[in-house]
């Protein structure tokens, strides 16, 4: 993927910016995980999934490389996640897809629902309790690397620290055979300690899905083997099944499914896209 083929800003700063355009109908907006990984993060995952219409990215202010710009609110996180209904409005018939954390913002702003014309759940979580099963996975799967990242991280947290950890993390992420395609991806990417720090105090602990898609059509995509969002939890929340809830379970695939398997992402995504759009 080239230059971006354009750029918007809402008013309290979120940037959209547009990296394909395609036959069909959509706005498919992506929003990153993390928080403070960037929409960068996504790219993989856009060339995947090659969504008919048109696919952005999306950066909540003060997020990812979306840093010491113009036009950015003297307090950007002031703003999070409810900025992301002024990106829903920005553009006709929008799709918004969230991984992980991303998924989880969406899922804290009610006004999506009524905004939405369909949404997309990847590696995410309807609440907080995959906080607790990740850190018992950590435990029982414990990486050194990590020890010493982390220990570095809390002596001075920044960036470059932030950094260490994710990849110094990259094995619970991945499969073995896409270790090195992840830590590829994770090394070239802009990290915010200070979006981290925000989420840590004022969102991880305390996150519950605000609203559930009681008719608006929905598409969850799980790894088999995320072992940093327990994808498992969807299965008793009765607001995510239904007719209108599309469940696509990646064999062997991690917490970045696209990684390990574009294909079947592809399928999921076409499958979900036809849903939308069905045939005359």
């Amino acid at each position: 993927m080239g230059a971006f083929l354009q750029e918007r800003w809402t008013a309290s700063g979120v940037r959209l910016r547009q990296v394909t355009s395609g036959e069909g109908r959509g706005n498919w907006l992506f929003v990153p995980g993390g928080p403070g990984l960037g929409s960068e993060s996504l790219l993989g995952l856009v060339e995947a999934a090659r969504v008919p219409g048109a696919a952005w990215l999306v950066d909540l202010p003060g997020d990812g490389s979306h840093r010491g710009v113009p036009g950015l609110p003297a307090q950007p996180y002031a703003h999070w996640p409810g900025a992301l209904a002024e990106a829903a409005r920005e553009l006709d018939d929008v799709v918004m897809a969230g991984h992980s954390t991303g998924g989880m913002f969406l899922l804290s702003v009610p006004e999506l629902e009524d905004l939405l014309t369909g949404m997309v759940l990847l590696s995410s979580a309807p609440h907080a309790g995959w906080r607790a099963d990740f850190a018992r996975y950590a435990e029982d799967h414990p990486l050194p690397e990590v020890a010493t990242a982390a220990e570095a991280y809390a002596r001075q947290p920044d960036d470059d620290h932030l950094r260490a950890l994710t990849l110094a993390a990259a094995p619970w992420n991945f499969a073995p055979d896409a270790l090195a395609e992840g830590r590829e991806l994770l090394s070239g990417l802009p990290y915010c300690h200070d979006a981290v720090a925000w989420a840590d105090a004022h969102f991880d602990d305390d996150y519950r899905a605000r609203w559930q898609p009681t008719a608006l059509p929905t598409l969850i995509v799980s790894g088999a083997h995320d072992h940093i969002v327990d994808q498992r939890l969807w299965h008793d929340q009765p607001g995510f099944q239904g007719p209108h809830v599309l469940h696509r379970r990646i064999p062997d695939a991690g917490h970045f499914p696209w990684i390990e398997d574009p294909a079947s992402v592809r399928t999921a995504f076409a499958d979900f896209a036809a849903r939308l759009n069905p045939p005359d």
